[in-house]
């Protein structure tokens, strides 16, 4: 076995831990994989004679890629009509489905994902590192350009957010993920009484342009109406995470086409928003739950 082979074995050895590492800390599994995949390149462009710890090398690596994105997410985020087309739920390159790995988003906790998208880059790298994965905090220093000190300063700071945030809101994102999941059944099932049940009298449904030129209405309003448009419907939609918000999600062959977004209030639907602008898509951090 050549050197090249030796090392495309121990670096597929080490894959699933790289992407569990990758996913806590993007919260993405497309932007997961890409981080995963940089390693490799960097790997394979590296004297492997050189590194005592391959494992420790890798995930080194792959959390300073993950910090790379983080910060790049930020900037986004300041200017976002800059932001390229993301698309998160494309096939992986090794042929696997990545609404199966999605499931990863399950065993986090939907809560979880959320409170670390408030964290700053070098916090939740702090954090998922040494408090999810074990590293010790001199190894985690470089990595964020601190002192051993500063990041345990930094993932203590983290800890205290994802330790105080309300318990409700774990159950508030399981009640509203049942509501959507029903929604999504009862239309594919073309039940319309069980459509009128989930949705609020006054719900208004609205479309951006671009999902209006594909045919669906500007503006409805009132639950007969809505329930109207949807009973029949949504049969390829897909229960997803939304920046953090429980929707759906239209990704005929992996691209994502049209994001259903759900506003709830009491258990009942109050505003769904059909968007499929590519631009306003390449903004979203979008992750297929499991059914």
């Amino acid at each position: 076995m050549n050197q090249n082979e030796w090392l495309a074995e121990r670096f597929e050895a080490n894959r699933a831990h790289l992407r569990a590492v990758a996913f806590r800390m993007l919260g993405s599994t497309g932007e997961a994989d890409d981080a995963v995949q940089e390693a490799w390149i960097r790997l394979s462009r590296s004297d492997a004679n050189d590194i005592e710890n391959l494992s420790g090398w890798l995930t080194t690596v792959t959390a300073r890629v993950c910090l790379d994105i983080l910060r790049a997410r930020e900037s986004r985020r300041e200017e976002p009509l800059g932001a390229p087309l993301h698309d998160p739920i494309a096939k992986h390159e090794d042929g696997s489905d990545p609404e199966h790995e999605a499931v990863m988003a399950d065993s986090v906790g939907l809560a979880l994902l959320v409170v670390l998208e408030t964290l700053t880059p070098a916090e939740r790298l702090s954090f998922v590192l040494h408090d999810m994965f074990a590293m010790p905090f001199e190894e985690i220093a470089p990595i964020v350009g601190r002192s051993t000190a500063a990041a345990r300063q930094l993932a203590s700071r983290a800890r205290r957010r994802v330790q105080g945030a309300p318990e409700v809101a774990d159950a508030d994102l399981t009640r509203k993920r049942e509501v959507v999941d029903a929604f999504l059944a009862a239309s594919r099932e073309g039940d319309f009484e069980a459509l009128i049940a989930l949705l609020d009298p006054g719900v208004v449904l609205r479309s951006d342009p671009t999902a209006v030129r594909t045919g669906a209405s500007e503006e409805l309003r009132g639950a007969s109406a809505v329930a109207g448009t949807f009973s029949g419907r949504a049969r390829v939609a897909k229960l997803a995470l939304i920046d953090g918000a429980v929707g759906a999600v239209w990704a005929p062959g992996g691209s994502p086409r049209v994001v259903f977004s759900f506003t709830i209030t009491e258990g009942k639907i109050v505003k769904i928003e059909l968007i499929a602008d590519p631009e306003r898509l390449g903004q979203m951090e979008l992750t297929l739950l499991k059914d």
